[in-house]
């Protein structure tokens, strides 16, 4: 999986002028002390949480009153809490920007399919965001309230957003792609205040339309819903509802004025997050705004190198914690890039074109979308102008060695290439890129500043060179505040303190590298374990994926014979069966690839794979399916009909 060159190493530039180096050096400087290098500026971050923050907080220059102390009770987990003294307030810090000179700057591009184009400089999102508070506070609507979106990614999101934080209003959103149940099983339990919704999208060239599902969810959460227009006929959406209004008609009776910002403690909470898992209704993750603001600026500034002025994109849709991760580089000043729709509507290169068009700095996606680009043959290093791109990112699923590889050979030979790792429970990244590092095939470059990461095996011990737990060790900022609904914390400690004691325990199988990288394996929670021995689904993936007959796979282990089986299943590329000699091939390239000890019992073909609304695939629910268990939370699929492709097959009964 390794090899004996990197792929990317860093400019002289980025060893001294980035802005990791530049807070490395500063921090050298004020304590008096000499790092060797990345890995030990980071051993220092652990070490010294309370000054690494503060730091954080000063360098990027955080709005608010710091007082006290930055870390009480940082031995205990649970208790910890950064900077309990201090206000702040979340949208003031991300509008900042707009009162220091860019006012007539774009901060925030918007392309939906071939559909729409817009551009909000930052004069008019502040504009937009004055008008919209007044109407949220004429509407009763305060701090600690919650306020339920079900949006596209597009600039009226991000404005609602930032005008429910200048007020403290909590803010949880999810795509308009969600069915009635999947909407109503997030936000029916967090009691919100008002419901807003778009009146239509864009997928793959055709409008999809929401009123129906407006309908059903307006009734059940009897609120106010306020509909924003897009792809359909906003008024009379708005119309057909008990008590519905358009966006134009709530900010109709106000003018823009200078945005108030309410400073609240650090903790305030800010988002709602959702579970996306399929084991029952949705777990509501509740983030704080001071959190949340520091570990983002900390990952934008630090470890994506983000300057004021830079062109931002992740593709993300608003139910993934991606788009809430997107909406922070405001707070650097950066211009965010905005897609909704297909990514490959009207064609495989859209996304390149827009990358091209508007001069990316860094360019985020799923590493599924990065194979998908190599299957379908698209190489834009020699079809686009990616001169202005010097980052990219790949999260979601890890990202095989081949794709790393592919970035390299077919999209841009020398950019930096960080696959990310972390999750909707911390809002960011445990590991990440680092551009003081080389970038090493296969290999995530490492932990993030501040985040103690380390691989424990079953008995709790730290282990290098082999497989175990990604846990965390120590506090850090961006823990959850809570789960709503969950008073004495014990959905949340079962979450993540079952496992071990006063430690974060991930979900996710990880080794360490020989060059202090690290590599995910899969969920931990869906290792297979054959003749007890843990193996990792992403090195089946990595393996099988890379065949051109293979389109995607999914692999869990089925309960035989008093053991598990291995059971591998593969969507095909159009036109190809399973033969007896494909069969062979895929086993041999397990064999080969990964070890003996990986080659599945059975190998089914099935019509199609089923994931998550971010792209996941569900290895659990099939788990589920195959086991003839009933599968709890199917709303949160993308094609829940895909299920029943894995019910009761013939091939699992023998």
């Amino acid at each position: 999986m390794q090899q004996d060159a990197p792929l990317w190493i860093p400019s002289q530039d980025l060893l001294t002028k980035s802005p990791m180096a530049r807070l490395m050096a500063a921090v050298a400087v004020r304590h008096g002390l000499s790092f060797a290098g990345p890995d030990a500026f980071h051993a220092w971050t652990i070490e010294n949480p309370g000054l690494f923050w503060t730091e954080v907080w000063e360098d990027c220059g955080v709005i608010g009153e710091r007082s006290g102390p930055a870390l009480v009770h940082g031995d205990r987990m649970l208790e910890a809490r950064f900077f309990p003294e201090a206000k702040l307030n979340f949208a003031e810090n991300l509008l900042a920007h707009a009162a220091k000179g860019s006012g007539d700057r774009p901060a925030i591009l918007f392309r939906g399919e071939d559909k729409a184009r817009s551009v909000l400089s930052w004069d008019a999102l502040s504009a937009l965001v004055s008008r919209l508070q007044q109407a949220f506070e004429a509407m009763g609507i305060g701090a600690g309230d919650r306020i339920a979106a079900m949006m596209p990614n597009m600039p009226e999101t991000v404005a609602l957003m930032l005008a429910a934080a200048s007020r403290g209003i909590i803010w949880s959103s999810c795509s308009p792609d969600f069915g009635d149940q999947g909407v109503l099983d997030r936000f029916g339990q967090i009691g919100p205040k008002l419901f807003i919704t778009c009146d239509g999208y864009w997928y793959n060239g055709k409008m999809q339309d929401v009123s129906a599902k407006v309908g059903v969810v307006a009734t059940k959460l009897g609120v106010p819903v306020l509909v924003v227009p897009y792809a359909g006929d906003a008024p009379a959406l708005a119309a057909s509802l008990p008590d519905g209004r358009t966006l134009a008609d709530a900010i109709a009776p106000y003018t823009a004025a200078p945005v108030t910002f309410a400073q609240l403690p650090f903790a305030h909470p800010l988002y709602i997050l959702f579970s996306s898992g399929t084991t029952g209704v949705p777990k509501c993750i509740v983030h704080s705004a001071g959190g949340t603001l520091l570990q983002h600026l900390k990952e934008h500034r630090y470890h994506c190198g983000l300057e004021a002025g830079e062109r931002l994109f992740y593709f993300t849709t608003c139910g993934w914690m991606m788009w809430n991760w997107l909406v922070s580089g405001l707070a650097v000043g950066a211009t965010l890039c905005l897609f909704d729709g297909s990514p490959f509507y009207p064609g495989g290169e859209v996304l390149f074109d827009y990358a091209a068009d508007e001069r990316f700095a860094v360019f985020g996606t799923s590493a599924k979308y990065i194979d998908a680009v190599r299957k379908a043959g698209i190489t834009p290093a020699t079809s686009h102008d990616l001169s202005s791109l010097r980052l990219l990112t790949s999260t979601g699923s890890p990202l095989s060695p081949e794709g790393f590889s592919f970035v390299y050979e077919g999209i841009k030979p020398d950019v930096h290439l960080a696959s990310i790792s972390g999750g909707t429970d911390i809002v960011s990244c445990f590991v990440l890129g680092n551009p003081l590092k080389p970038v090493w095939r296969g290999e995530i470059q490492g932990p993030g500043l501040g985040l103690a990461v380390d691989v424990w095996n079953d008995d709790g011990q730290p282990v290098r060179g082999e497989k175990g737990e990604l846990v965390c060790t120590r506090p850090f900022p961006s823990m959850p505040l809570m789960f709503w609904n969950d008073p004495d914390k014990a959905k949340y400690k079962a979450a993540y303190f079952e496992r071990f004691d006063n430690i974060w325990c991930h979900g996710d199988f990880a080794e360490w590298t020989a060059h202090g990288g690290l590599i995910i394996h899969g969920r931990s929670d869906a290792t297979l374990n054959p003749g007890g021995v843990r193996i990792g689904t992403a090195e089946i993936y990595n393996q099988v994926e890379q065949m051109p007959e293979v389109a995607e796979a999914l692999c869990i282990g089925q309960d035989w014979d008093d053991d598990v089986r291995v059971v591998l299943f593969v969507r095909l590329a159009p036109g190809v069966t399973l033969t007896p000699d494909l069969d062979k091939a895929i086993r041999t390239r397990i064999r080969t690839g990964a070890s003996p000890r990986h080659v599945p019992a059975k190998i089914i073909a099935v019509a199609d794979i089923p994931r998550t609304k971010s792209g996941k695939i569900v290895e659990l629910a099939v788990r589920e399916v195959v086991h003839g268990r009933p599968v709890k939370n199917k709303e949160a699929l993308a094609n829940p009909e895909a299920l029943a492709l894995y019910a009761d097959l013939p091939e699992l009964q023998k």
